[in-house]
């Protein structure tokens, strides 16, 4: 139980004199395939490091308790060294408790047959709860970061039900989209993952997304490339790449008849690792925001922009980017699209 959480964390601290104190974070959704997923990497060091110890709140539905009891069984039978503490509840009070992280997976599926504002009118609810609720119980400092779909709109809802807390610390998780399109100009490339930086995944995790590689970056030998002359393929680059960063969730649900369980997991953890610890020299990372104007996006809209994280994990959005007519177009269909669901978001919430 948590109020056992200070007896127990003391003695914990002297047995193994840690110079670090336990991070908390709270996963919501926490029986589901991409939780199922992600605990491991959080509980071994993956999101934090290697010397940072970790408390889960996981928190879920009632009737998920029985399995989520299940998979606290099996972190503690992983015998991990940086897990503190796994606590499981259905209680928002429990769960998000003094957290520093927010982790929220859990949302209301889309159906089959179900419109848009259905889904949105479900999510609503429940993304105001979890906001006041985390305004009420976690630390003022926390971060949070929504990955439940509709992600941007959901993110909004919860930042505007959490008043006490800084705009700057709610982001949706748009990672996974910008991990999809490097991985394509990777190939396209033929070298590895990780010497493509400075993709950028504009607006909504929805198919209107903007995947942008005008300013991307490819590492060959000692060279550094722009990956537009490398690929010199602008019917490519404005046409199947951009479907296919587009449509890659559906094309995984086609596959598995699941959703992106592992890869999401992945990008929560490379999101999160960056928030915290910053991204490296002039490199940049795509988060959900809340939009502070730039780039004549609508201010309050969370949409996903190009930032630059300092060591102590504070955001700033790139400025200064050439935006061409053809970006401009993109930019605003997202942008249109999370204007209507905010509208209609809105329109529920009140």
């Amino acid at each position: 139980p948590i109020s056992k959480m200070s007896e127990a964390y003391d003695k914990f601290i002297c047995y193994f004199k840690l110079d670090k104190e336990p991070v908390r974070v709270c996963v919501t959704g926490a029986a589901g395939q991409i939780a199922y997923s992600l605990l491991l990497r959080i509980a071994r060091g993956d999101m934090f490091g290697a010397d940072q110890p970790v408390v889960l709140h996981l928190l879920d539905l009632d009737f998920m308790m029985e399995s989520l009891n299940g998979v606290v069984m099996e972190l503690d039978d992983c015998a991990l060294p940086l897990l503190f503490a796994a606590v499981a509840t259905s209680d928002t009070a429990v769960a998000f408790k003094d957290i520093d992280y927010a982790i929220l997976v859990g949302a209301f599926p889309r159906k089959e047959g179900m419109e848009r504002a259905d889904l949105l009118k479900r999510n609503v609810s429940i993304f105001k709860t979890a906001g006041e609720a985390l305004n009420t119980h976690a630390k003022k400092t926390v971060k949070v970061l929504v990955v439940g779909n509709p992600a941007n709109t959901n993110c909004l809802i919860c930042q505007r039900s959490a008043t006490d807390i800084p705009a700057a610390n709610f982001s949706c998780l748009t990672r996974l989209d910008q991990n999809r399109a490097q991985v394509q100009i990777a190939k396209r490339c033929d070298v590895g993952a990780q010497y493509v930086s400075n993709v950028i995944i504009w607006g909504n995790h929805s198919s209107t997304q903007f995947p942008d590689v005008r300013f991307s970056q490819v590492q060959v030998g000692d060279t550094s490339h722009l990956a537009t002359g490398l690929i010199n393929d602008d019917t490519w680059l404005k046409g199947d790449f951009i479907k296919t960063v587009q449509t890659r969730g559906a094309a995984i649900i086609k596959a598995r008849k699941l959703s992106s369980a592992m890869s999401a997991a992945q990008a929560i953890v490379d999101h999160i690792r960056d928030w915290t610890y910053g991204t490296a020299g002039d490199s940049w990372t795509s988060m959900g925001v809340v939009s502070d104007g730039s780039y004549n996006i609508p201010a309050g809209l969370v949409y996903s922009m190009p930032v630059r994280i300092s060591s102590a994990g504070q955001y700033q959005v790139v400025q200064g980017l050439e935006i061409n007519d053809f970006a401009r177009q993109m930019m605003d269909a997202t942008a249109k699209e999370l204007v209507e669901e905010r509208e209609m978001a809105l329109q529920f919430l009140s």
